[in-house]
């Protein structure tokens, strides 16, 4: 059976390319820009490092499956370990993207069965990039060749803790808008870093919770494992372990209870 160090060297390859695809587009005069049927913002930088990704899996793991937020699915073949899933989102933070924002990034994990067991996270205009693979542990840095172990924080109590929440109107819609509050009240500090990034300063240590109240797998999967690698809790509102349900509260593992309890019961105004 192939070991899961060779599937995160392929992610590192393929971070690569996403990264050169990216890069060269980014801030580009000439960036093409379209809507969405949910009137999300795609890029032509979106779909070029999606087709790249989608080829190079093609050719080097051709019984996996794809899931990609482009271009939807291709069906794995069962092998030795079972069903194996590679899930794409080529650029997270297209918003930000689009705009010259440097906070995006590539986000690619491997699924077996349902269990994410890699994730890669690169930001290339931020010069960092997160991995991890089960029981392998999570590191962070500029690359392969320069990681460093990384590990959440120690925090015990919320009124020490860094609350991070993306943004307020998903929270709202949701019902959830006054429990969020009131954690960002309780809390020693809280920021809206959004996509990805939240939730790599919770593995990091620098941020202790990040909550979001919809994502899709393709936002979700290759977060999971950099955050519980790293000694982190990640589940969905209900308390499920996994990127699942299409939820996210990801805490250093000490929070995660209390936050849960004060998320549980949306109250609508």
């Amino acid at each position: 059976m192939r070991s899961l160090l060779d599937d995160l060297a392929l992610a590192h390859v393929l971070a690569d390319t996403a990264d050169s695809i990216a890069m060269a587009r980014f801030k580009a005069l000439d960036l093409h820009v379209t809507s969405k049927p949910d009137l999300s913002p795609v890029s032509d930088a979106d779909t070029a490092v999606e087709k790249a990704l989608r080829a190079t899996l093609a050719r080097t793991r051709p019984r996996d499956g794809v899931l990609g937020e482009e271009f939807g699915a291709t069906q794995p073949v069962a092998g030795p370990g079972g069903v194996r899933q590679w899930v794409i989102d080529p650029i997270d933070g297209t918003k930000n993207y689009i705009r010259g924002v440097p906070i995006w990034g590539t986000l690619i994990a491997l699924v077996q069965g349902d269990q994410p067991v890699v994730g890669m996270v690169s930001a290339p205009a931020l010069s960092r990039r997160w991995w991890a693979a089960a029981e392998h542990g999570a590191y962070a840095g500029r690359h392969q060749a320069a990681a460093t172990a990384i590990k959440v924080s120690g925090v015990k109590r919320l009124s020490d803790a860094s609350f991070c929440y993306s943004s307020l109107d998903g929270w709202e819609q949701s019902g959830r808008l006054e429990p969020v509050l009131d954690i960002m009240r309780s809390s020693w500090r809280s920021r809206a870093y959004g996509d990805f990034y939240g939730y790599m300063l919770v593995a990091e240590g620098a941020v202790d919770i990040m909550v979001e109240p919809e994502l899709s797998l393709w936002d979700l999967a290759a977060l999971v494992p950099i955050v519980t690698e790293a000694g982190g809790e990640f589940t969905d509102l209900a308390g499920r372990p996994g990127p699942g349900g299409g939820s996210a509260v990801a805490t250093n593992g000490k929070l995660h209870a209390d936050v849960l309890e004060r998320l549980a019961t949306p109250r609508r105004r």
